[in-house]
């Protein structure tokens, strides 16, 4: 495999920048995505089959996403896929949450 996920071993990719005192997460909807994720290992899919799903997000995305973004887009995937979901009703949500932000 040799995919944007797959750089072990490559050279030149730059420093990887080190966030002192970093928090574990950076916003809330991170640690959502975090929870959410964690909620469905073992109950609906394996860790492995969500690792599969992100390394599925294409090159750019990919490497323009942060850790979190790929978790969500694994996410996703995989509860439309299991027919979980519908991305019907993923649109419908996201839109329901960004009307309620707008009137926050």
């Amino acid at each position: 495999m040799n995919g944007p996920h797959d750089l072990g071993g490559m050279q030149s990719m730059g420093a990887i920048p080190i966030e002192e005192n970093e928090p574990i997460f950076h916003s809330e909807w991170e640690a959502k995505v975090f929870a959410m994720s964690f909620a469905t290992f073992g109950n609906f899919f394996t860790v492995d089959e969500t690792r599969h799903a992100s390394e599925r997000m294409p090159p750019g995305k990919y490497l323009s996403s942060s850790y979190y973004e790929r978790w969500l887009f694994a996410l996703e995937l995989l509860l439309t896929e299991h027919s979980l979901v519908s991305s019907a009703e993923i649109e419908e949500k996201i839109a329901e949450l960004s009307q309620s932000n707008e009137l926050s």
